[in-house]
Parts: C-alpha cells; sequence; structure tokens
C-alpha cells in the first residue's frame, strides 16, 4: 500500500521536470545544433567548388583557348573534345586541393552548335561531417553545374573595291585642296596623273606633300588588313582581296590588286601598289572611266554565293565599295542627262542587288 501512494505521490509531483526535460532533449538540440554546423560547412565547400567550376566553364571559351581554336576549325557541328580536357584541368588547378570536398565525379561537354560554342561542367562531391555522424551521416553529398557560352566571330571574306580613277585625286581634306590651289597655276584642286605633261599635277601634290582621296583609301584598307590580324580568332577566319578600277585609262576596268588571301602582311604590301589611275591627258576617252556597273556585275561573278560563317569552308562574303560615289562611263539609259555618250551619275543600287542576293 505504501509503495503505491509513492507512485502516486511520485507522479503527481512536479518539481525536477525542467531538468528532466532538458535531459530528455539535450540530444536532439545537440544534434540539431551539429547538423547546422555540418550543412554550414557543405555549404561553404559548395561555393569554391562552384567558383571553380565557373572559372573552368568560362576559361575553356576564352577567346585564345585550345577548345575555341578547334571548334572554329571544326567543318560542322559538335563536341569539342579537347575543350573539355582544357575544362578539367582549369577545374582541378583552381581547386589545388584547398577544398575540403572530396570530388567523385565531374562531366563537362563542350560542344559547337551552329555560330556559337556551350560549355557545362557538372560536379559530385562528397564532404565529411562532424556532428551528423552521431546519426550516422559520414558525409554529405554536393552537386553544382555551370554553364557558359560564347558567339564565334564568323569567318569572313573581304572584297575591297577601290575607286581610283582621276576624280579620286582629289586633296583628302579641306587644307589638301588649298594647297594644290595655291600651288598650281589654273587654281586645280585635282592632282591629275598625265603621263603625257612631265608637269601633271599629281607631281605637283607629291612634292608639296598633299594627301589625295586615293592615298586616305590605301591607308585605310591597309589599316584594315591590321584589324583582320588583330581580332581574327584563329588562322584563316579572315580573307581580303583588293580590286581597283585599273592602273592606266588604257586598261580600266576590273582590276586584280591583291589576291584573295588569310596573309594580310601579303594583302597589305600587295596594296602598296594601289594609285591613282594615269590618263594620258586631260578629257582622254572624255573621262568616261569609272564604269561601276562593270565593275559590280564583274565582282558578282568572282565573289560567288556567300555562306554563314559558321565554318571556313562555308565563308560570309563581304564587299567594301570605297568611291567618292559618282559613276562617268558610256550609258545609254542614264539617270542623269547625257553629254553625248558620257553618264555621270551616282552609283546604280540595282547592281547591288544581285551581289545581296548571292548572300
Amino acid at each position: 500500500m505504501q509503495l503505491i501512494d509513492f507512485l502516486h505521490g511520485f507522479l503527481r509531483d512536479r518539481t525536477g521536470n525542467f531538468g528532466i526535460m532538458t535531459a530528455l532533449i539535450a540530444a536532439p538540440l545537440v544534434g540539431v545544433a551539429g547538423m547546422a554546423v555540418d550543412i554550414g560547412y557543405a555549404l561553404d565547400q559548395r561555393t569554391t567548388l562552384m567558383a571553380a567550376a565557373d572559372a573552368a566553364a568560362v576559361g575553356a571559351l576564352s577567346e585564345k583557348s585550345a577548345g575555341v581554336a578547334a571548334a572554329l576549325a571544326m567543318t560542322g557541328d559538335g563536341t569539342v573534345a579537347v575543350g573539355s580536357q582544357d575544362a578539367r584541368h582549369l577545374f582541378e588547378g583552381q581547386l589545388g586541393g584547398q577544398s575540403g570536398a572530396k570530388v567523385t565525379r565531374v562531366d563537362i561537354d563542350i560542344s559547337r552548335s551552329g555560330g556559337d560554342l556551350y560549355s557545362s561542367l557538372t560536379f559530385t562531391a562528397e564532404v565529411p561531417t562532424a556532428f551528423m555522424t552521431i546519426f550516422g551521416y559520414d558525409s554529405m553529398q554536393i552537386s553544382g553545374t555551370a554553364t557558359a557560352t560564347y558567339q564565334t566571330n564568323a569567318f569572313v571574306d573581304f572584297y575591297m573595291l577601290l575607286d581610283n580613277t582621276p576624280s579620286m585625286g582629289l586633296g583628302a581634306t579641306a587644307a589638301d585642296i588649298a594647297a594644290m590651289q595655291r600651288n598650281t597655276p589654273d587654281s586645280c584642286a585635282f592632282a591629275c596623273h598625265e603621263t603625257q605633261n612631265p608637269d601633271n599635277y599629281y607631281l605637283v601634290a607629291k612634292s608639296i606633300g598633299v594627301n589625295m582621296r586615293i592615298d586616305v583609301v590605301r591607308e585605310a584598307t591597309q589599316e584594315l588588313t591590321h584589324d583582320a590580324t588583330k581580332y581574327a580568332q584563329t588562322v584563316g577566319q579572315y580573307r581580303m582581296a583588293v580590286y581597283s578600277f585599273g592602273a592606266t585609262a588604257d586598261t580600266a576596268g576590273l582590276t586584280e590588286v591583291a589576291p584573295m588571301s588569310d596573309d594580310m602582311a601579303k594583302v597589305r604590301t600587295a596594296t602598296d601598289a594601289l594609285d591613282l589611275m594615269t590618263t594620258p591627258k586631260n578629257n582622254y576617252k572624255s573621262n568616261q572611266l569609272t564604269d561601276f556597273d562593270a565593275a559590280l556585275t564583274k565582282l558578282k561573278t568572282i565573289i560567288g554565293t556567300g555562306g554563314t560563317g559558321t565554318t571556313n569552308s562555308n565563308r560570309q562574303k563581304v564587299l567594301f565599295f570605297v568611291s567618292d560615289g559618282v559613276a562617268d562611263a558610256a550609258k545609254p539609259n542614264c539617270s542623269e542627262e547625257l553629254k553625248g555618250t558620257r553618264c555621270q551619275e551616282p552609283i546604280d543600287t540595282s547592281f547591288c542587288t544581285p551581289l545581296k542576293q548571292n548572300g
């Protein structure tokens, strides 16, 4: 009877409840706190791994990387194996053995699709735990994926059609024009290149250091070759050919100055020869020496059909036509008033249409 009374009293007694409850929940509280520490550490390790993955995904598609060079050399879409190797080395190099996680798997995909390159690096790792071992968990698994995209520049063939006809002997600037007028007896601003006149104004321009339009065009074309070299991402990405309207009035017509080449130094050297067309005398052939229509028609055949530019064998075709903009040729259906057979008119853009239709 006394035992029963003792048990009833014990159950009704409320003293010591806090201590008892604390003892009961101590283990779970410690476990939860420890879990938070382990999870926080795992998140820190994932941040470290993600930083390395991001660097690898982006670095594999850097402008001068082996992966980009290999992708640009491909003739079609597909996987870029050398890029995947680069990404793996970059990922491992970024970690440098400093991560507290054990990387168990790395999947890398570097591929080309159309004009773009894509990289993807996915990792899986195990992070050791300190407190969660109480609950039987010796490690936590973490994972992540980093991606990057690189838009490649196209493979391009540049066709430079440069007007070197007599009107391009005009001074390039107002100061050049004024200098020519001061140094010629009839105040002429044009440096006419007449072979039958030993005192022609072309020689005057050269002797006083006047820059003619043709000089500016030549120098700008040569500067473009430097830019093509500077911005090319792979060998052969940019090629160039240069054409003029002929070195002499007797051979006037579309003339190759520099053949199509990816060797910009050779193109640059060949373009040194571009100069103002010579004429025997003033008003030779009624000055009908600037036939835009004929030049553009011939170039259409030379240029052919343009491609998408995504591969070396499917190149874009771009025509640069640099001129003062006035045609001067024999043309019956002139848009301006004819002077005999002579037609002086702005460029007839209808001759550009077939070129555009060819891409």
